[in-house]
């Protein structure tokens, strides 16, 4: 047989469709092994990694003398000495009618986001259940998450039937327990196998220790599952990167991630409304007349307008929705609680933006599927909640387009990211309220105020005299005729934040009425003094941002604890100490103090009447 040529070897390859699945399940139900397996049986090996699989397994391996196929995947130091997979990991394989992307995702609770990450490129999932074990609650919150991305097309992958002696009854109860917990999700789309990954049962071909099961063998299933791909008649290409090498060439690059795109459309840029026509589609090969779903090129224009990264284009008959607030499902991947009113990054697609949660709805029970009330978010929850933006972005829901519908959450202190989110729907409100214009402005309140606007934020322990300092800095501000306001913390809890109590959620909440309302009153053309403990950095720094940064006089009280709670004028830290308060603020909750003040106050060496001179010179 004559061998094939290197022309239509390539051509074969082009012709292969290619699908991505994760592997995801509980911890040691076989995953790593399993994708193991795979490759092995796939003939996807070099000598080489053969060599270091037969070495590792004598030095790592928990099969005996045996090849332990987990260590093809296992590749970091960590994973290989407890037996775990922690990160997700990435496999390529093909076979003569298909080419593979296989993520292996961790089982370990912990590192469910990692999870959330292997799935959000994902197509297919193969689920794992240890048969000794059955469906367990990892499983089912697997099971939910994978429902959640989006990915309809799941395999049960019922593992580890050789310790079960192969139990046909084992495999019904499996199968009909997991298919009533998934149907409800909307994962119609489930072919349980019962397989040894370990043993190679089912694998690739049929097993004589079942002859009771007639379905097709895993690869089987993998290289001839038909995945729908989604047709979508808009375009939809987020700017990546504003490509100008010289003087002479200005072109935008980026994936098309929906649509078709060819030279002469007219194009529109989403959010700006501006228009242009398409004068080239420029590729690593040259310059073509279209770009499909999936093409990554540079689109050259007919005409100079202003776009830049984030910007999302798309045809100028075909606008896509813009909002700037939305409902969304989160899962939250954070250690530190999320809670209302706190400020984040928001990422989606090329877009970025400031968010925060403006309600928490519910929280959902992976077991169950029932909803919970909840007031913050704790690591590996999965909640439903409405989002406010800073600005308006192109977005769409989750269920009709992965790029537009999914964002992500990322602290804006560490950058880590804290949460994953699928669009659900735009908020009408989003739509129905809209800026009015006023004749009016700050301008003409502060002329005829006779200054400007102002916002001092006293910021300090309980007894650091912050309540004080405000009111002396008053009287000496109203002696001057300067228009002035006093929003002090308990005189606020009386009214407008009556509701609120001490958890870190609502010291969040108070804090964010508290900057909207000092905003409002500098918008009146008032020099507002603020006295609120404020413990919480990022919340500060939120107040600022809205504020304005020049608009905003951050004073820090720096008076020891000690002084405070001798001082104590309300009793608290006598109540604290006691046990009868809790959530306060430096004994049991933090004080997170100011990293760059406008100023800062000694409140154990100061006077009153020293400290409100050093404020007025900064006025």
């Amino acid at each position: 047989m004559t061998a094939p040529s290197l022309e239509s070897f390539l051509a074969q390859q082009q012709e292969q469709d290619l699908l991505r699945f994760i592997t995801c399940g509980s911890v040691d139900d076989g995953k790593s092994t399993l994708i193991g397996r795979l490759l092995w049986e796939s003939q996807q090996l070099f000598d080489d990694q053969l060599a270091a699989l037969e070495k590792d397994s004598r030095k790592f391996g928990t099969q005996g003398d045996a090849l332990d196929f987990a260590l093809l995947v296992d590749g970091l130091s960590a994973e290989r000495e407890q037996g775990i997979t922690i990160d997700v990991a990435y496999r390529f394989f093909s076979t003569a009618r298909r080419k593979f992307i296989v993520a292996d995702t961790p089982g370990h609770e912990q590192y469910t986001r990692n999870m959330v990450t292997g799935a959000s490129t994902a197509d297919l999932a193969v689920l794992l259940v240890d048969a000794r074990q059955g469906v367990l609650t990892q499983t089912r919150r697997h099971a939910f998450l994978v429902s959640l991305m989006g990915i309809r097309h799941v395999v049960l992958a019922i593992n580890k039937m050789d310790r079960v002696q192969y139990d046909e009854a084992v495999y019904r109860h499996i199968g009909d327990a997991f298919e009533q917990f998934a149907k409800p999700l909307g994962l119609t789309d489930v072919t349980a196998i019962p397989v040894s990954a370990l043993l190679g049962d089912n694998i690739t071909t049929r097993s004589a220790h079942t002859p009771w099961y007639k379905g097709p063998t895993l690869m089987g299933y993998l290289d001839t599952v038909r995945i729908e791909s989604r047709h979508s008649d808009r375009l939809v290409f987020p700017v990546q990167w504003v490509n100008r090498p010289d003087a002479d060439f200005r072109g935008f690059s980026g994936t098309l991630v929906e649509g078709q795109v060819r030279t002469g459309d007219e194009i529109r840029v989403t959010l700006s409304g501006q228009t242009a026509r398409v004068a080239d589609i420029v590729t690593l090969d040259g310059s073509r007349n279209e770009a499909n779903t999936g093409d990554a090129v540079t689109l050259r224009l007919d005409r100079e307008i202003d776009v830049s990264r984030g910007d999302v284009l798309t045809r100028s008959q075909s606008p896509l929705e813009t909002t700037d607030q939305f409902e969304a499902t989160l899962v939250w991947l954070n250690e530190e609680h999320g809670l209302v009113g706190r400020s984040y990054d928001l990422k989606l697609a090329t877009q970025w933006a400031t968010a925060s949660i403006t309600a928490l709805k519910h929280r959902i029970d992976v077991n169950t599927a029932t909803h919970e009330a909840c007031k913050k978010l704790e690591l590996n929850d999965i909640a439903v909640c409405n989002l406010a933006l800073s600005r308006p972005l192109a977005c769409d829901s989750y269920e009709q387009s992965r790029t537009l519908g999914s964002f992500i959450l990322v602290d804006r202190y560490s950058h880590a990211t804290v949460a994953a989110g699928m669009i659900r729907h735009s908020l009408r409100r989003a739509q129905n309220v809209h800026r009015q214009a006023l004749t009016i402005t700050r301008e003409d309140r502060e002329r005829l105020n006779g200054h400007k606007g102002k916002v001092i934020w006293f910021t300090g322990l309980s007894g650091s005299g912050k309540s004080t300092l405000a009111n002396a800095l008053e009287q000496a501000l109203h002696r001057q005729g300067k228009r002035t306001y006093i929003l002090d913390g308990d005189n606020v809890r009386q009214g407008l934040n009556r509701d609120l109590g001490f958890t870190d959620a609502d010291r969040v909440e108070n804090i964010r009425r508290i900057a909207e309302v000092a905003k409002l009153m500098m918008d009146a053309g008032l020099i507002v003094m603020t006295a609120f403990i404020s413990p919480f950095r990022r919340e500060r720094d939120m107040a600022r941002e809205l504020i304005g940064p020049d608009n905003m006089i951050e004073v820090y009280m720096d008076t020891p604890l000690a002084l405070c709670e001798a001082r104590d004028p309300k009793g608290l830290y006598k109540r604290a100490r006691s046990g009868k308060l809790p959530n306060m603020t430096g004994i049991d909750s933090p004080y997170e103090a100011p990293e760059h003040p406008e100023a800062v106050i000694d409140g154990e060496r100061e006077s009153p009447e020293e400290a409100v001179n050093a404020l007025l010179k900064l006025l």
